[in-house]
């Protein structure tokens, strides 16, 4: 018999050994997709070796394939051809490319991961958050003293492909290009607490919140502490914004205290977005899109919760999204805002002011 490892055997025989060999091989291949470095997963996918385990675990009642007929893909297989597209955001086929699987494929397993885990939503994305409230107040006031607060909140844009021309307008931003307009809570660990991406592009951050069951929640009394907010939102009894004139010290000092607290949501932003470079150009429809950032909220906390990795670069935004301030604070909002500051920021000896 002709030898199985010359490129082109005569032999039959040698012909049917080539192939088993090639298809053991492709097989071990596909079926040990973590078998790499922590160092090389967290490049591709995000997460370490135990990570991508736990991943496989959680959502493979809702993933697996019935057969392994026509060596249909496994577990492993499909979370990282997922985790590839959110950390990488590059288009389909070159993901396939990278997996060695056909883009129809990639495409229907990111659909099945992104459905799979926005089944965990609500079990991940929960506020306050999932410490004890006493908790969460006091890891934002070893920040810089703020007082009370349960979360910081902000929106932000995610650029999406061009909608159909009924709603186009409606996804329109100040920058003239399309997106959703995100809102976003975080704690003081960086964990995503609340998340609102049914919006428009077109609509104002404060709008948003107005309109988001977390705001009716606040109004009901729910929750024992403040939101803290930037100048684009109404300062409220539960949210509280800057002083858009401090005229005293402890005016000035108050809103040193809220802006240093409010970085957090940057940091949370930042990090979010470095992780899922999807999340910085989704090329799909503005559903498909909110799908899509759920997903990777829920995944970044999962991240957040198993001490991943963080990426070794990421950026505060500076004026990518900003927007026009409120002037038009609640009367009972100002009343909060300054006994805070007669409280807490009137004494010129405070360690944080």
């Amino acid at each position: 018999m002709a030898s199985p490892f010359l490129d082109n055997p005569v032999d039959i025989g040698a012909q049917i050994v080539q192939r088993a060999l090639r298809r053991e091989r492709v097989l071990r291949d596909k079926q040990n997709p973590l078998a790499f470095s922590d160092a090389n997963l967290h490049e591709k996918y995000r997460f370490s070796a135990e990570g991508m385990l736990y991943l496989c675990r959680l959502l493979e009642p809702h993933i697996k394939n019935p057969t392994r007929r026509s060596h249909a893909t496994t577990v492993p297989q499909m979370i990282c051809i997922a985790l590839r597209f959110f950390a990488s955001g590059t288009y389909l086929y070159e993901v396939g490319d990278a997996e060695k699987l056909s883009k129809n494929t990639v495409c229907r397993t990111i659909r099945r991961v992104v459905i799979a885990l926005q089944r965990y939503l609500n079990t991940f994305v929960v506020f306050p958050g999932h410490l004890p409230t006493v908790a969460i107040k006091e890891g934002f006031s070893n920040i810089a003293g703020f007082p009370r607060a349960i979360g910081v909140i902000d929106c932000t844009h995610i650029p999406i492909s061009t909608p159909i021309k009924e709603i186009e307008a409606n996804y329109l931003n100040r920058k003239a290009t399309h997106s959703l307009n995100v809102q976003i809570t975080c704690d003081h660990q960086c964990m995503v607490t609340s998340l609102d991406a049914r919006w428009p592009g077109s609509m104002h951050d404060n709008q948003i919140f107005e309109n988001s069951s977390l705001c009716q929640r606040l109004q009901e009394g729910l929750f024992d502490g403040l939101l803290v907010g930037d100048e684009t939102y109404a300062c409220q009894s539960f949210l509280m914004t800057p002083y858009p004139d401090p005229e005293t010290t402890p005016q000035h000092d108050f809103n040193m205290a809220l802006s240093q607290t409010r970085l957090k949501i940057d940091t949370t932003l930042a990090v979010l977005k470095a992780r899922f470079n999807c999340l910085r150009d989704l090329r799909v429809s503005p559903e498909r899109a909110s799908q899509i950032v759920g997903a990777c909220v829920v995944l970044h906390n999962i991240a957040t919760i198993r001490k991943e990795r963080v990426p070794d670069e990421y950026y505060l935004p500076h004026d990518d999204d900003d927007v026009d301030p409120i002037n038009r604070d609640h009367p009972a909002g100002r009343a909060v805002r300054d006994a805070i500051t007669a409280e807490y920021f009137s004494d010129h000896l405070n360690n944080f002011a």
